[in-house]
């Protein structure tokens, strides 16, 4: 693949990119930081990458090994001396959506918090699936093959969210 080729990729699927890092991380600060060291490794393998393939599933799949190295490398540091973190930005809203009224505009924007937050306490294992599946629209083989897991897996936690999603959603009800 070619510097322009990977400009243009970047151009049609960087916004969708930083808002998976946007959701998979919590913070505005960590998919920044995700979306960049992403945007690196993709230029560093840019010699190895299929330009007939797809890229934005290699793209969100690099995002996803980096993710989960930086979350495992910060359990093992929290392990050998407490880091107080950053809180995330509770109140801000990413996903706005126009409404006609601005009752249907607040009623709408509580119901997307509170299933954004549900989304947000699942465990990574499983958010990171609904992500896939829900926000970028893959299939369960495109989302086994990028998360490097059986589609099996992907069907079972897919599952296990929904359930999860579900118990948490009724009690609110």
């Amino acid at each position: 693949m070619t510097k322009q080729e990977l400009e243009k990729c970047i151009n049609v699927y960087g916004r969708d990119i930083y808002s998976f890092c946007r959701h998979v991380t919590g913070s505005v600060p960590e998919a920044e930081e995700l979306y960049q060291d992403t945007c690196l490794k993709v230029v560093e393998q840019l010699e190895s990458l299929d330009s007939a393939g797809n890229v934005k599933a290699y793209c969100l799949s690099v995002a996803i090994r980096i993710w989960k190295n930086k979350r495992r490398k910060y359990a093992w540091r929290k392990r050998i001396a407490e880091i107080q973190t950053a809180e995330t930005e509770a109140g801000e809203d990413y996903l706005k959506d126009p409404r006609p009224s601005a009752e249907e505009q607040i009623l709408t924007e509580e119901q997307n918090q509170i299933v954004r937050e549900a989304v947000e306490a699942l465990p990574d294992k499983v958010k990171t699936i609904v992500l896939l599946y829900y926000m970028e629209d893959f299939s369960l083989a495109e989302i086994a093959g990028i998360a490097g897991i059986p589609e099996g897996t992907v069907k079972s936690r897919l599952y296990q969210a929904r359930r999860l999603l579900k118990k948490k959603l009724e009690v609110l009800k």
